[in-house]
């Protein structure tokens, strides 16, 4: 098996390493090759390096980009079937000696969709959504199939013509098993957090991107509530937000199950992997201040599914954040938008193997 990811944030690689790992568990062989490391130089600085400075800095210039691809003659789809054009004979060699394809990335995806229309990869071709709104870009009428982790995603991407399958979350299993009982007051007594006092989680994705510093002067209105910033690898984020009082700056973590143990409650701007890891761990999320372009979009899908509310303004978010810190947690509680019994890889083993008594076994 060949996985296509890209290395733009966490989200796309996490659920690569993650679809690798539940394939390897089912005996079958699979690597990750990062899509973008298929394209020429000024193909991968193009969206490695502009990704994050244009949210952070014309947040209304990402936001128009993000609505222009979804119209195929608008400069921003033409720049970006040049790339998807680029990158097919390299994953033609790539994909040479496997039985199958999956992308976690949107342009990867319209990649494989493209060969498998024109009949040049003659092995199946899938795509998992890892954005809970679906975009033209995550969908093409080639692909043998397309993932998704909520039947509200599957329904969102209807639009496009093409029938999506809800299959759960792409995340490591330690986010779904049951915490000891003394990990949350453990965590926050390493933190320096009081016990009795309702915690948020405030993350802005790997590169702490996003208009986070109003989400935690909202946060900092309510008086008890304390404030964790995953401020990822973005140290001047974490540097402006020192010293403020009742608010802890977290650089890269690896214990993130453990940080959301400690908290109440998930504040998001993004929609992508922590939210989805969140949700899978039974810490309620809520969409606040999103980023532009597939933030709001995906801030909009889960809102209407009723999986994490969008909340417009500080006082909706203070008091939300008080009723749920005033209640018990509970672990893993049951949802609507994913089940166990849904997996990924089975999903891909069906297509490759058409074995049923291996995808049940999985």
């Amino acid at each position: 098996m060949l996985v296509l990811s890209a290395a733009i944030g966490q989200g796309h690689d996490g659920a690569a390493r993650e679809l690798v790992r539940r394939l390897d568990r089912r005996g079958l062989d699979a690597h990750v090759v990062d899509w973008t490391d298929l394209l020429p130089a000024w193909g991968r600085r193009l969206l490695r390096d502009l990704y994050a400075p244009s949210v952070h800095h014309a947040p209304a210039l990402f936001d128009r980009i993000f609505t222009d691809l979804e119209h195929p003659r608008r400069p921003a789809s033409v720049v970006t079937r040049r790339l998807i054009t680029l990158a097919e004979e390299p994953v033609l060699a790539a994909a040479a000696d496997v039985d199958a394809v999956v992308a976690t990335y949107p342009l990867a995806g319209q990649t494989l969709g493209r060969l498998r229309l024109d009949g040049l990869l003659d092995v199946p071709a899938l795509t998992f959504l890892t954005d809970p709104a679906a975009h033209r870009l995550w969908c093409h009428p080639g692909l043998d199939d397309h993932l998704t982790v909520s039947d509200a995603t599957a329904l969102d991407g209807a639009r496009y013509g093409v029938a999506l399958t809800s299959v759960g979350p792409l995340c490591a299993p330690r986010f779904s098993r049951p915490m000891p009982v003394a990990t949350r007051g453990r965590v926050r007594a390493e933190l320096g957090v009081p016990d009795d006092v309702p915690v948020a989680l405030l993350v802005g994705g790997s590169l702490g991107m996003g208009d986070v510093e109003h989400a935690v002067d909202a946060l900092g209105r309510d008086p008890r509530a304390w404030t964790l910033v995953a401020c990822g690898r973005n140290g001047k984020l974490r540097a402006r937000l020192a010293g403020r009082e009742r608010v802890v700056t977290l650089g890269w973590r690896d214990d993130v199950p453990e940080l959301m143990a400690a908290a109440d409650v998930l504040v998001h701007n993004a929609g992508g992997l922590s939210c989805t890891e969140a949700l899978v761990a039974g810490l309620p999320a809520i969409t606040y201040r999103p980023i532009p372009g597939h933030g709001r979009a995906n801030a909009a899908v889960l809102d209407d599914a009723g999986i994490a509310p969008w909340l417009r303004g500080p006082d909706e978010l203070v008091e939300a954040v008080d009723r749920v810190g005033a209640r018990p947690r509970r672990r893993r509680p049951p949802r609507p938008w994913w089940t166990e019994e849904r997996d990924a890889s089975a999903a891909v083993a069906r297509h490759v193997l058409g074995a049923p008594d291996l995808v049940a076994a999985g």
